[in-house]
């Protein structure tokens, strides 16, 4: 009776062992599974985003061009050929290229498309004047699953007079992610599947069952060989995508580990159970059976001992990985803020090192006053420097500041102040043509001061050892412009003169910063800065939107 009672307790015991076993291993599995899910989620969605990223950057820049603005605006002849559009769409991996008018009507493609576009959600996002993104709607004769990224444009006025969409053909991205191990997929807000490394679940959402376990959402499917059969299911939301990144992650090996786990500690405690049995039984074998019972418990142990280390081990690991990961991060943005901070203090500090020389020698004739003066000009100087520092501050985090009413003659004043030194020692002559009235703007002084110097110095640099420098400044109204003419050689390249670290300089002699810089602070005023090749040199003209305009559209 009592051996039979002890077997009872014993096979029960082991049961809700292996029950307790089964459940607590099973969601540390999980758990586990999940975090690595969610860093191969957001690894795959940091990938999709680079890869289409190519088409918003385009989609911006083109609609920026002030042909393609104005062929858009002008509702009788297309100024802009569809050659060209095939040439942006080729070098960029683009399917299509598109112009649009604000109605959706395709005015232009580098396809030969035309049709009526209005419906879409990415159209009308361009229409209220943001960067609209999205999914080509399967009855718009699009073939194939096409991402669409809509830049809106702006005619004379400041309006949206339409837009300029640049297309991704999602099935060329899906080639390169065949081999990925996990089922990840992309869908949109009615969660139909718009790109997958999985063919099984394109044009989705695919039958699933919730099956859900310890509150991890746990899906059973029947769709392939390719895609698990319980699968922990996982998302991200990607805003700017209009896209919700998705999932499916094995839970057989999980599920595995915890069966594994479970029986051998079923079993473990049966053979505790029939050794104690057994000890009951034969009592003269007590101490020979404790020998045992503990050499078994200590092998258990360094067992489980060993894992656990080897588990805090690899933890250890994947936080130095993360640390250096953050570490890269934050050297790559002071390596870039750096670069843009030595390049837009070097016009200051050359003005304060002049002024300086200057005072020293005022005051070695005893003149104190122009001594003095100096000194006030090095204060004014010190404190733009400052001001400076927190633009490019702000420039960096991509915080543009607010415009205010700004006199467009005071920028050039002061940026002819700064680089007056500059000019002196390489002989340029100065012509400025200047409105007796002033002329107000939209922007801000210190930072419109800054893109002035950063023009007036290149048009120095360009027209060194030239026969004649002149340097012409051309300041005028309807709408607000400031043009800035040199006589040096021309623009190489004038498309590339905006993009990042571009220049023609000597090593050395320049980063490439100051006119990407210049077109970032003149686009956060609303503005636009163009360059181009005139008869006997170049010539970069800078509008602004008038303050009139923004004054009246406040008070409406």
């Amino acid at each position: 009776m009592h051996r039979a009672f002890l077997i009872l307790l014993t096979l029960t015991a082991s049961a809700l062992l292996a029950g307790a076993v089964w459940w607590t291993t099973l969601g540390t599995a999980l758990t586990a599974l999940e975090a690595k899910g969610r860093s191969d989620l957001s690894l795959a969605a940091d990938r999709l985003r680079l890869e289409l990223q190519r088409g918003r950057d385009l989609a911006v820049l083109l609609a920026g061009d002030p042909i393609i603005a104005r062929s858009i605006a002008n509702a009788g002849r297309i100024e802009y050929p569809a050659t060209r559009l095939q040439g942006f769409a080729d070098r960029s991996g683009a399917s299509d290229v598109l112009l649009l008018r604000k109605n959706g009507v395709i005015i232009a493609s580098a396809s030969g498309r035309r049709g009526d576009l209005s419906a879409t959600g990415w159209m009308e996002r361009a229409r209220q004047g943001a960067l609209g993104v999205g999914a080509m709607p399967p009855d718009s004769g699009s073939t194939g699953r096409i991402f669409t990224h809509a830049a809106p444009t702006f005619d004379a006025q400041g309006k949206v007079s339409g837009a300029v969409a640049v297309t991704r053909d999602l099935t060329t991205l899906e080639r390169s992610w065949r081999g990925d191990p996990q089922a990840i997929y992309f869908t949109d807000r009615a969660g139909h599947v718009v790109v997958s490394n999985r063919e099984e679940l394109l044009g989705g959402p695919p039958p699933q069952e919730r099956v859900p376990i310890q509150g991890f959402d746990i899906r059973r499917t029947e769709i392939g060989r390719y895609i698990p059969r319980d699968a922990l299911h996982l998302e991200l939301p990607l805003p700017t995508l209009d896209l919700t990144a998705e999932i499916l992650l094995d839970t057989a090996p999980a599920r595995a580990l915890a069966i594994a786990r479970a029986q051998a500690a079923g079993a473990a405690l049966l053979v505790l159970g029939a050794l104690l049995v057994f000890l009951w039984e034969r009592r003269r074998v007590l101490a020979r059976a404790n020998l045992m019972l503990e050499d078994r418990v200590a092998e258990r142990t360094a067992a489980l001992t060993a894992e656990v280390r080897e588990r805090r081990e690899a933890q250890a690991a994947l936080t130095r990985a993360q640390a250096d990961l953050v570490q890269a991060g934050k050297l790559s943005a002071l390596g870039q803020l750096s670069a843009g901070i030595s390049h837009e203090l070097n016009q200051p500090l050359m003005a304060i090192r002049s002024f300086a020389q200057n005072g020293a020698t005022f005051l070695e004739r005893g003149n104190v006053e122009a001594a003095g003066s100096n000194l006030t000009r090095i204060g004014d100087l010190a404190g733009r420097m400052g001001r400076i520092i927190r633009n490019l501050s702000a420039f960096a985090r991509a915080e543009p500041q607010p415009a205010i009413e700004t006199d467009l003659g005071t920028v050039i004043e002061i940026a002819l102040e700064i680089t007056e030194t500059r000019r002196r020692e390489a002989a340029v002559e100065v012509r400025l043509d200047l409105p007796e009235v002033p002329v107000l703007a939209m922007a801000g002084e210190v930072r419109m001061a800054q893109v002035v110097v950063n023009l007036i110095t290149n048009a120095v640099d360009a027209m060194a050892g030239r026969e004649t420098r002149l340097l012409t400044v051309t300041l005028c109204d309807g709408p607000p412009a400031i043009t800035v003419r040199d006589t040096g050689p021309g623009l190489d390249n004038p498309e590339a003169i905006f993009d990042p670290f571009y220049t023609t300089k000597e090593v050395g002699a320049g980063l490439g910063l100051g006119l990407s810089i210049s077109y970032g602070i003149v686009s956060g005023f609303g503005g636009a800065i163009r360059g181009s090749n005139v008869e006997g040199g170049a010539a970069f003209t800078v509008e602004l939107q008038p303050a009139v305009a923004a004054c009246d559209g406040a008070a409406a």
